[in-house]
């Protein structure tokens, strides 16, 4: 089995629900909002405290699919903190690394959800998001990847650790976040050090332009040898330079919390990608994981274990043509420089889109 190690942050999540208070107005399809009067007394009628944070929720998933896991990040030497590594312990995660900050808290997040599944979060980052380059070395770890989230945007530390798994000869899986992209042109210049790069169709867009996860997928292939991009309910689009997995939404029960869903998907296709599983089992995998996260509320809750019979889904594989093939040589093709390799790549998400 391989071990992953998982960095990034962690956090308490506090969720209210059931309030008619919290109902979403929407001025349009896709912009709601929840409207709440200054002075306001809310009523809720349930409440869920759990553990959240991409690396922790990461790493309870390879931990529940039979890998090997640690968790490094940084935590508040208080209750929240002594909840986050609990849980970890409790499901087997490695905590031996974890850097006890006594000058921040562990961040807390209060999550107020809607029917559906969306939320508003007030947030309270804390000790995860004032890392340092002294509280984190792989010089001395064995690993086979590297799972990475968002670092607050600390590219010095990004640098360091994606250099040190090189010299470790550890694989990247990264997952970027808002304060890692809004250091676009110097992310660009690490990923030459990443071997997966997962991202939503928003954040994609700002590394490599494009109008659907298909091109995308495709532009981002000469940065990465392998590419995902998630579309909502449109599904998501991978590929590894060979082969094009084009997924649907994994039919499962209702969502009520979305907290967690890109996480889930993420870990999800390591899980199987780390294990020499084929591309469309992996995307089967992170999808099913995200769809059960999604039924249940909290990040960890629905997160599932190794050997869940899954039903089939939405998926179609093609391979790649041949002028599509990565070439590590190859600069970002702009928008305008769309090719036939690309239509037929966009003609597969639309193929699973029906």
């Amino acid at each position: 089995m391989p071990r992953i190690v998982c960095i990034g942050g962690a956090v308490q999540d506090i969720f209210l629900y059931q309030s008619s208070d919290l109902a979403p107005v929407c001025e349009q399809p896709d912009e709601c909002f929840v409207e709440l009067k200054l002075g306001a007394k809310v009523d809720v009628n349930a409440i869920v405290s759990s553990t959240g944070g991409g690396a922790t929720n990461a790493a309870v998933t390879f931990a529940r699919q039979g890998i090997e896991a640690a968790f490094y990040g940084a935590v508040g030497d208080d209750l929240a903190g002594a909840a986050v590594l609990q849980q970890l312990d409790e499901e087997g995660v490695d905590t031996r690394h974890v850097v006890h900050s006594s000058k921040h808290q562990t961040g807390v997040s209060v999550l107020l959800l809607v029917p559906g599944g969306e939320r508003t979060i007030v947030t309270y980052r804390g000790a995860s998001t004032h890392y340092r380059e002294e509280d984190f070395s792989l010089d001395m770890v064995q690993a086979d990847w590297l799972y990475i989230t968002s670092l607050a945007g600390n590219m010095q530390v990004l640098n360091k650790l994606f250099t040190q798994a090189k010299q470790q000869h550890m694989k990247i899986f990264f997952n970027p976040g808002k304060g890692e992209l809004e250091h676009a042109e110097q992310l660009r210049d690490l990923l030459s050090h990443v071997d997966v790069l997962l991202a939503n169709k928003q954040e994609m867009q700002q590394i490599v332009s494009g109008d659907t996860a298909a091109e995308l997928v495709r532009q981002a292939l000469n940065l990465v040898p392998c590419a995902i991009v998630t579309d909502g309910p449109r599904g998501a689009v991978a590929s590894d330079g060979k082969m094009v997995v084009a997924a649907g939404q994994y039919d499962g029960e209702p969502a009520v919390d979305r907290t967690g869903a890109g996480d889930a998907f993420g870990s999800g296709f390591l899980s199987q990608w780390a294990q020499g599983a084929s591309l469309e089992r992996a995307m089967w995998v992170a999808s099913a994981n995200a769809a059960s996260v999604v039924a249940q509320v909290g990040a960890k809750a629905g997160i599932l274990p190794r050997y869940t019979e899954l039903h089939d889904m939405p998926l179609v594989v093609r391979e790649l043509p041949h002028q599509l093939q990565r070439d590590k040589g190859a600069s970002t093709p702009k928008q305008s420089d769309k090719t036939a390799a690309d239509t037929e790549v966009e003609e597969i998400q639309e193929e699973v889109d029906q």
